[in-house]
This record gives structure tokens, C-alpha cells and sequence, in this order.
């Protein structure tokens, strides 16, 4: 027998159903060493989201930059998982000055068909892998353009660095700074604790399947995760099966170096990252110089003209890009949203 409270619990069952499907492509996004340093909220028709400094890395990012612009990545996903649905999304990027991590709401808005874009960036979310390691071969110059043009779309440069000869000073910054990182108890700690070994059931961090273990040299320097005392290593891989190619490197700038340029850089970042996915190209990252003052001062000095480095990358096709596992959704998600009433069709037919 139906009671009068019946309709009120079906529209916070639809709203939990559309906080779940967009909270699942929000999650997909990347984060520095896989920390996943969010978590949301729900508000009659909006979704909030926060950053998580227990998810933070306090020496490698005592700002929490990294965190924020892992943040901005997973704004990406919520506005375009609602865009798939068929609704616009209001954002507020943060909203309430006394609460510092809550980073943005995200509102319902008015229906409004996806275009061809939005729904070519929308399936990339799930194919979308970090790289780690060379490429077989480089990024696509028509390709890059783009990158260049969808970067400014959210407020971001895309600096790329098309002469070979300034490779190898970047690459020593790379090294110089994962030299340090890895000399230093501290920061070896953090990345023990986010490492993770063969059977390790943890569904964040890094995992050993994904990693490349490639020697320091020429090439960028790998972030190294091997921890010898336990007995684990990232595994070895035949030099004579491993693509040699750089890839096309990259530096993501904003004139902004406080919350809302790292948002922005966040959103930056993961519109290009599917936007290359979309295209059959994948990105590896190089954190380590910009995690620490002195060489990210050279970076911005040498390789931005003055912006703020906000992310090195390199982009190419083939090689190895490894996936990462993710949190479920409600480990992420606290509320329940009550969704809109034309959200009804457009989740259930999303969901079929």
C-alpha cells in the first residue's frame, strides 16, 4: 500500500541514482600518485564537491596545488556527466570563502542536448589512462593544436616545448628533483604510503602493474615507487620490447597560482586529457620539479614566460598506459540529492 511519503522517497531514490552516475565519472578522473583527494556532497539538485586534505600529500604538496587541480579533473567529469544527461551544469567555484576545501558546487541547469563534443569527451572518460614510461611514437602536430586550443578553453596555456634542444635542461630538472625526492626519508615515506604491492587490495594509489621501471638517463625521470626493503620492486621490462619515443613535451600554465587558477588548471588539464584520448593519444606526467620551489621557479622562468607551471607532460601514442583502480562511489558521496523532475527519462534511459 502506498503512503503520502511514497513520492517523497522516489524522487531522493531518482536523485541518489543521478548523484551516482555522475559521481562515478567524476571519480574516473586523475589525481597526483592516485591519492584521490575528494569526496561529495549532495543539496537539493546540486552536487558539491570537496578537496580531502586526508588524501593530501603534505611533502610533496604542503599548498595542496596537486590536490585542488585533482579536484579541477574531477569538476570535468561532473559537468560533463551531466551534459550527457542532457542538462547544463552551474558551477560556483568556490563558493563559500570560510569553508577553503569545499572547491565548487555543481547545479542542475536547464535541459539542453550535448553536442557531438561533449559526448566525444564524455566516452573518453573511461578510456582514458595515465602513461607511464616512452612511447612508441609522438603525439600528432594537428593534434597538439588543438590541445592548444581546448587548454585556453578553460582559461589555461598549453607551453609546448617543440625544440629538442631544451629537453635535456628539463629533463635534468626532472632528475634533479626525483634525486631529492628519493634521497629524502620524508618524502620517501609519503610515497611508500601510496604505493601499492602485488596483492595489495587498496583501491587507491599506484599499483605496481602500472609502472614502468626505467632507468634515470636521457630520457624523463620516472617517479620512483620501488621500496627494496620489502622485497617488492616495479618490474623490468626487456629493453628490447620498449618504445623509445619521448613524446611531444608539454608544460600547462596559469597566470593564476592560488585555488581558482589550480581549479582552472585541473579543468584544463582533463579537458586535453580526453581530448587527446578521443584521439588515440595518452600523457604521462612529471610532478617531481614542480613539487619543489626552487626548480618549479626555473620552469616558470625558462619554459612559461612568467605563468605558473601547473603540470609537465608528455604526449604520444603507444607504449604502456597502465589502469588504476578507483574508490567506489559511496565511499565518496555523502546526502541524497533530490533530482529535478525532467531528470527522471534522462537518468533511466543513461542507465539502461
Amino acid at each position: 500500500m502506498m503512503t503520502t511519503l511514497d513520492p517523497l522517497r522516489a524522487s531522493r531514490r531518482r536523485g541518489d541514482v543521478a548523484a551516482n552516475f555522475v559521481i562515478r565519472a567524476a571519480v574516473a578522473a586523475p589525481s597526483v600518485q592516485n591519492s584521490q583527494p575528494w569526496h561529495f556532497s549532495s543539496r537539493p539538485a546540486a552536487i558539491r564537491l570537496h578537496a580531502d586534505p586526508r588524501r593530501g600529500l603534505p611533502q610533496a604538496d604542503p599548498a595542496g596545488r596537486e590536490m585542488v587541480i585533482s579536484c579541477g579533473a574531477a569538476l570535468f567529469n561532473i559537468r560533463l556527466a551531466m551534459r550527457h544527461l542532457g542538462f547544463a551544469a552551474g558551477v560556483t567555484l568556490l563558493p563559500d570563502p570560510s569553508c577553503p576545501d569545499l572547491l565548487a558546487e555543481i547545479r542542475w541547469g536547464w535541459r539542453a542536448p550535448p553536442t557531438p563534443e561533449e559526448e566525444s569527451l564524455y566516452r573518453a572518460i573511461m578510456r582514458r589512462h595515465t602513461h607511464r614510461g616512452p612511447f612508441a611514437v609522438e603525439a600528432p602536430p594537428p593534434l597538439i593544436s588543438d590541445l592548444i586550443r581546448v587548454a585556453r578553453q578553460e582559461q589555461a596555456e598549453l607551453h609546448v616545448i617543440y625544440d629538442a634542444s631544451r629537453h635535456h635542461p628539463l629533463a635534468d630538472l626532472i632528475q634533479a628533483a626525483e634525486l631529492v625526492q628519493r634521497s629524502s626519508p620524508p618524502f620517501a615515506a609519503e610515497r611508500v604510503r601510496w604505493a601499492r604491492p602485488p596483492g595489495d587490495r587498496r583501491r587507491d594509489g599506484v599499483p605496481v602493474t602500472a609502472c614502468w621501471r626505467q632507468p634515470d638517463g636521457p630520457e624523463f625521470a620516472a617517479r620512483g615507487f620501488e621500496r627494496g626493503a620489502t622485497g617488492w620492486w616495479y618490474p623490468a621490462h626487456p629493453q628490447q620490447d620498449r618504445p623509445q619515443a619521448l613524446g611531444v613535451v608539454a608544460i600547462l600554465a596559469t597566470r593564476d597560482d592560488r585555488r581558482l587558477g589550480w581549479l582552472l588548471a585541473g579543468q584544463a588539464l582533463q579537458r586535453l586529457l580526453l581530448h587527446a584520448a578521443a584521439g588515440g593519444v595518452s600523457v604521462a606526467f612529471h610532478t617531481q620539479p614542480l613539487e619543489l620551489p626552487g626548480t618549479r621557479e626555473r620552469i616558470r622562468a625558462e619554459f612559461t614566460g612568467g605563468a605558473y607551471p601547473q603540470m609537465l607532460l608528455r604526449l604520444g601514442c603507444g607504449g604502456r598506459a597502465g589502469a588504476t583502480l578507483r574508490r567506489p562511489v559511496a565511499d565518496t558521496l555523502a546526502g541524497s540529492l533530490t533530482a529535478p523532475g525532467s531528470l527522471r527519462h534522462a537518468v533511466g534511459y543513461a542507465s539502461r
